[in-house]
């Protein structure tokens, strides 16, 4: 037992053996244990962290070249695991080291023998793929990899993210460690100054054909050195388990058809038109050097504005922006177009990816609208209305004080007066007041207390403080020259130090003169912020970045929240669910849509899209399947909708309306998008079928409920490829799911409505066929 702790540790402390070195060890263990019970039951395996996966990817490059990859790293267990943990969803907790999770991959597949079929290249790519025909039996079929492929395609993820990650230009987003859609949209609000002319580059929509694999294997070449990488890549794309397809809205929404490698093989397909763009950017700025604010002259009338090129890609979508003039635009579009069709062979939309003036027409990229704007725009002074509310709340804030103040007063008038009476009873019958040390001390504060606070508010009153002054000062014979002589020099002494005492502390020259001084401060400043806020109008433009507020109507109406009015109705097809779930849809969408539009100017519209429309046809929904009012329904739901559980607990799941007021540009992540959950519904059947396993990645349960998918496009019979009556940039499911039954269990249903997880993180290739 010693030699097997000895070799245990040995082999999960060096995580920089090979994988022929880790199973000799296990086959030298296999000879010390029993012949009923398995070596890896025994040895549970353990993942790895960030640093650990680095250093052993880093100790593949030589010469700055990476090396045997496939074997030495991908091919490890312990790698493997870890793309395991990686797939597994939240609901599952899992530690580094956690049982469950080991045997949940045991009982899907072995690792050991996934490993070692990768380190001889005898993996069979082809098996694990499933072909899902379409439900019309029109259009190509779904191919999706299973499990086990999956965790092929993690793995290999995480080791092109240690190598090409922080190679990648600053601009490039999507794919990466923090830098999503929100960060992108951050960049563009706070970097870019006074655009001109902006363009797009669409492409016309059209998948990764061979030539594109062979140039992107190319690509991948020049980093690393290593067959089995390339000939896996290959295999991917010629099973249809990898597949890209630019130019449609399917890229970065969670949807089954795009798969897990495929952003950051589009960011190293995509890597040397960035680092052409890097440069073109780099040249103009050498030509338009930004000049020191002294060599132009503080005092200058002139503006110095230097023609600049800037620059965001998030996955396929490409956004060029130029402060310089048209023609500087046009030769820009001209070179970047030239690049994508002649140097990586993409087909351009060159109809869509006009060059637009960046003041006078807004902008579609990452599904927001863009406009150039005047500072004034986005933070607007305050208007006449609002100045008069202003000033009405502060008068009624004094008002309040007043009260408060001469309420306390009374209060302690009331206290004081219970007080004296006391004593003064205590004193008229003979006795003598007899207190205790502590009461006395208690009292004494209190009353130096109050003498303080009434001195300082004396004292603060410039009013009060010139009446007793004049009072004091005014008329007083003691003044006159005759008088003076005739008085003894001890009472002249002490009338003028009288007359200084009352000059310093009651005279109200001085504290008229700071308040003057305060009032002339304030109006100057105001004058300077006035006269700021001109100049940036006038010489400075900024991002405005706009929820599409037209489309998410649109949206919302082909979904069913609203009628033709524009009114919210229920959804019929939703009262077969449970209220909690039903609940958890429309909190899913809501949530979604709050996330991934918080960082745009008019977010307010959108909060009124998502409290009103939303909220109500959730509760009329509700309605709807109890058969009665929606006054009724809001009675026992509450325009918040909260619903209890099993032990009577209190649940909220919608967003409350508090919570909606005060959200805003807090959450930079990159939040997927709602058509996932829009364009699909999960009917729950009510058929007895015998208990499986969830199909959520790597779970244990077999407590599960059968849910039958029912797409948006297919309820509507609508073709989403007709743009007059689908959203346009709103992503489609594939067909192939439609009414493919998924057991799901209660935890994984739930974060699938909310949001937490999307539909790549179930494996969609164990659907069940249910009549």
């Amino acid at each position: 037992m010693l030699a097997f702790s000895n070799a245990r540790r040995i082999i999960f402390c060096d995580i920089r053996l090979s994988f022929h070195s880790y199973l000799r060890f296990q086959s030298s263990l296999a000879l010390q244990l029993p012949q009923d019970q398995e070596p890896t039951k025994r040895t549970p395996l353990e993942s790895l962290s960030k640093t650990q996966l680095k250093t052993l990817v880093l100790n593949q490059c030589n010469q700055g070249k990476f090396s045997n990859l496939i074997r030495n790293v991908v091919a490890l267990p312990s790698v493997l695991f870890t793309a395991c943990q990686n797939l597994a969803t939240p609901k599952l907790d899992t530690t580094l080291s956690s049982p469950s999770l080991f045997e949940s991959v045991s009982r899907k597949f072995s690792i050991l023998e996934m490993g070692h079929e990768l380190s001889e290249n005898r993996f069979d790519v082809g098996a694990c793929c499933v072909k899902i025909p379409p439900s019309r039996r029109i259009g190509d079929p779904l191919v999706l990899p299973n499990l086990k492929l999956k965790v092929l395609i993690e793995a290999i993820r995480m080791v092109l993210e240690v190598v090409y990650d922080e190679r990648f230009v600053t601009f490039a987003y999507g794919g990466r460690v923090g830098m999503g859609r929100h960060t992108a949209i951050r960049y563009l609000k706070n970097s870019v100054h006074n655009p001109a002319w902006w363009f797009t580059v669409s492409f016309n929509r059209h998948k990764f054909r061979n030539g594109h694999v062979d140039k992107l294997c190319s690509f991948i070449e020049y980093k690393i050195k290593d067959r089995i990488l390339i000939d896996l890549i290959k295999r991917l794309f010629e099973y249809q388990a990898l597949q890209i397809q630019l130019g449609g809205p399917y890229l970065g929404r969670g949807f089954p058809q795009e798969c897990g490698l495929c952003p950051i093989l589009i960011n190293i397909y995509f890597d040397g038109f960035d680092k052409e763009i890097q440069d073109i950017r780099l040249k103009e700025n050498r030509e338009n050097p930004k000049l020191d604010p002294e060599q132009i002259g503080s005092t200058s009338d002139v503006f110095y504005k230097p023609v600049k090129i800037y620059a965001v890609r998030y996955l396929d979508e490409i956004l060029i922006i130029t402060s310089g003039s048209k023609m500087l635009a046009m030769d820009l579009k001209k070179q970047v177009l030239k690049h994508l069709e002649q140097n990586l062979g993409l087909s351009v939309d060159k109809v869509n990816s006009a060059i637009h003036s960046a003041v006078s027409e807004n902008i579609e990229f990452l599904g927001m609208e863009l406009q150039a704007v005047p500072p004034s725009v986005l933070r607007p002074p305050m208007s006449e209305k609002a100045i008069r509310a202003r000033k009405k709340y502060l008068r009624q804030k004094e008002v309040r004080a007043l009260e408060l103040k001469n309420a306390r007063e009374r209060n302690r008038k009331k206290l004081g007066l219970k007080i004296f009476n006391h004593v003064f009873k205590k004193v008229k019958r003979g006795d003598r007041p007899k207190f205790e040390f502590q009461i006395e001390n208690e009292v004494r504060e209190i009353f130096r207390t109050w003498a303080h606070e009434v001195v300082q508010e004396f004292l603060g009153s410039i009013d009060e403080c010139e009446e007793w002054h004049r009072m004091l000062t005014a008329g007083d014979f003691l003044s006159l020259r005759h008088i003076r002589n005739l008085l003894p020099p001890e009472l002249v002494v002490a009338y003028d130090k009288f007359q200084e005492q009352v000059d310093k502390h009651l005279n109200p020259r001085k504290a008229r003169k700071i308040t003057e001084e305060e009032e002339r401060r304030a109006k100057e400043e105001e004058e300077r912020r006035y006269a700021e806020r001109t100049v940036e109008d006038l010489t400075r433009l900024c991002m405005k970045v706009d929820a599409p507020i037209i489309l998410l109507r649109k949206a919302v109406k082909m979904a069913g929240f609203t009628n033709h009015m524009g009114r919210p109705r229920p959804i019929e097809f939703l009262i077969a669910l449970e209220d909690t779930d039903i609940i958890k849809w429309y909190a899913g969408m809501a949530k979604r849509w709050l996330d991934c539009f918080c960082c745009c100017h008019n977010f307010k519209m959108v909060k009124t899209i998502v409290s009103y429309h939303l909220r109500f046809s959730c509760i009329l929904t509700l309605a709807e399947k109890h058969e009665s009012t929606k006054r009724e329904a809001m009675k026992h739901y509450s325009k918040d909708l909260k619903v209890y559980d099993m032990n009577g607990n209190e649940e909220v799941y919608f967003p409350t309306e508090r919570e909606i007021k005060m959200m805003g540009d807090r959450n930079l992540s990159d939040p997927t998008p709602v058509d996932g959950v829009l364009s699909l519904a999960l009917i729950r059947l009510a058929s007895d079928e015998p208990p499986c396993y969830c199909i959520a990645h790597f779970c244990a349960k077999t407590t599960t409920v059968f849910y039958r998918v029912q797409l948006l496009q297919r309820s509507l019979n609508v073709n989403p490829l007709d743009k007059d009556k689908w959203v346009r940039g709103m992503g489609v499911l594939h067909e192939s799911l439609n009414r493919k039954c998924l057991p799901l269990c209660s935890d994984h249903l739930s974060d699938l409505y909310m949001g937490r997880i999307t539909l790549q993180d179930i494996d969609c290739t164990s659907f069940v066929d249910v009549d």
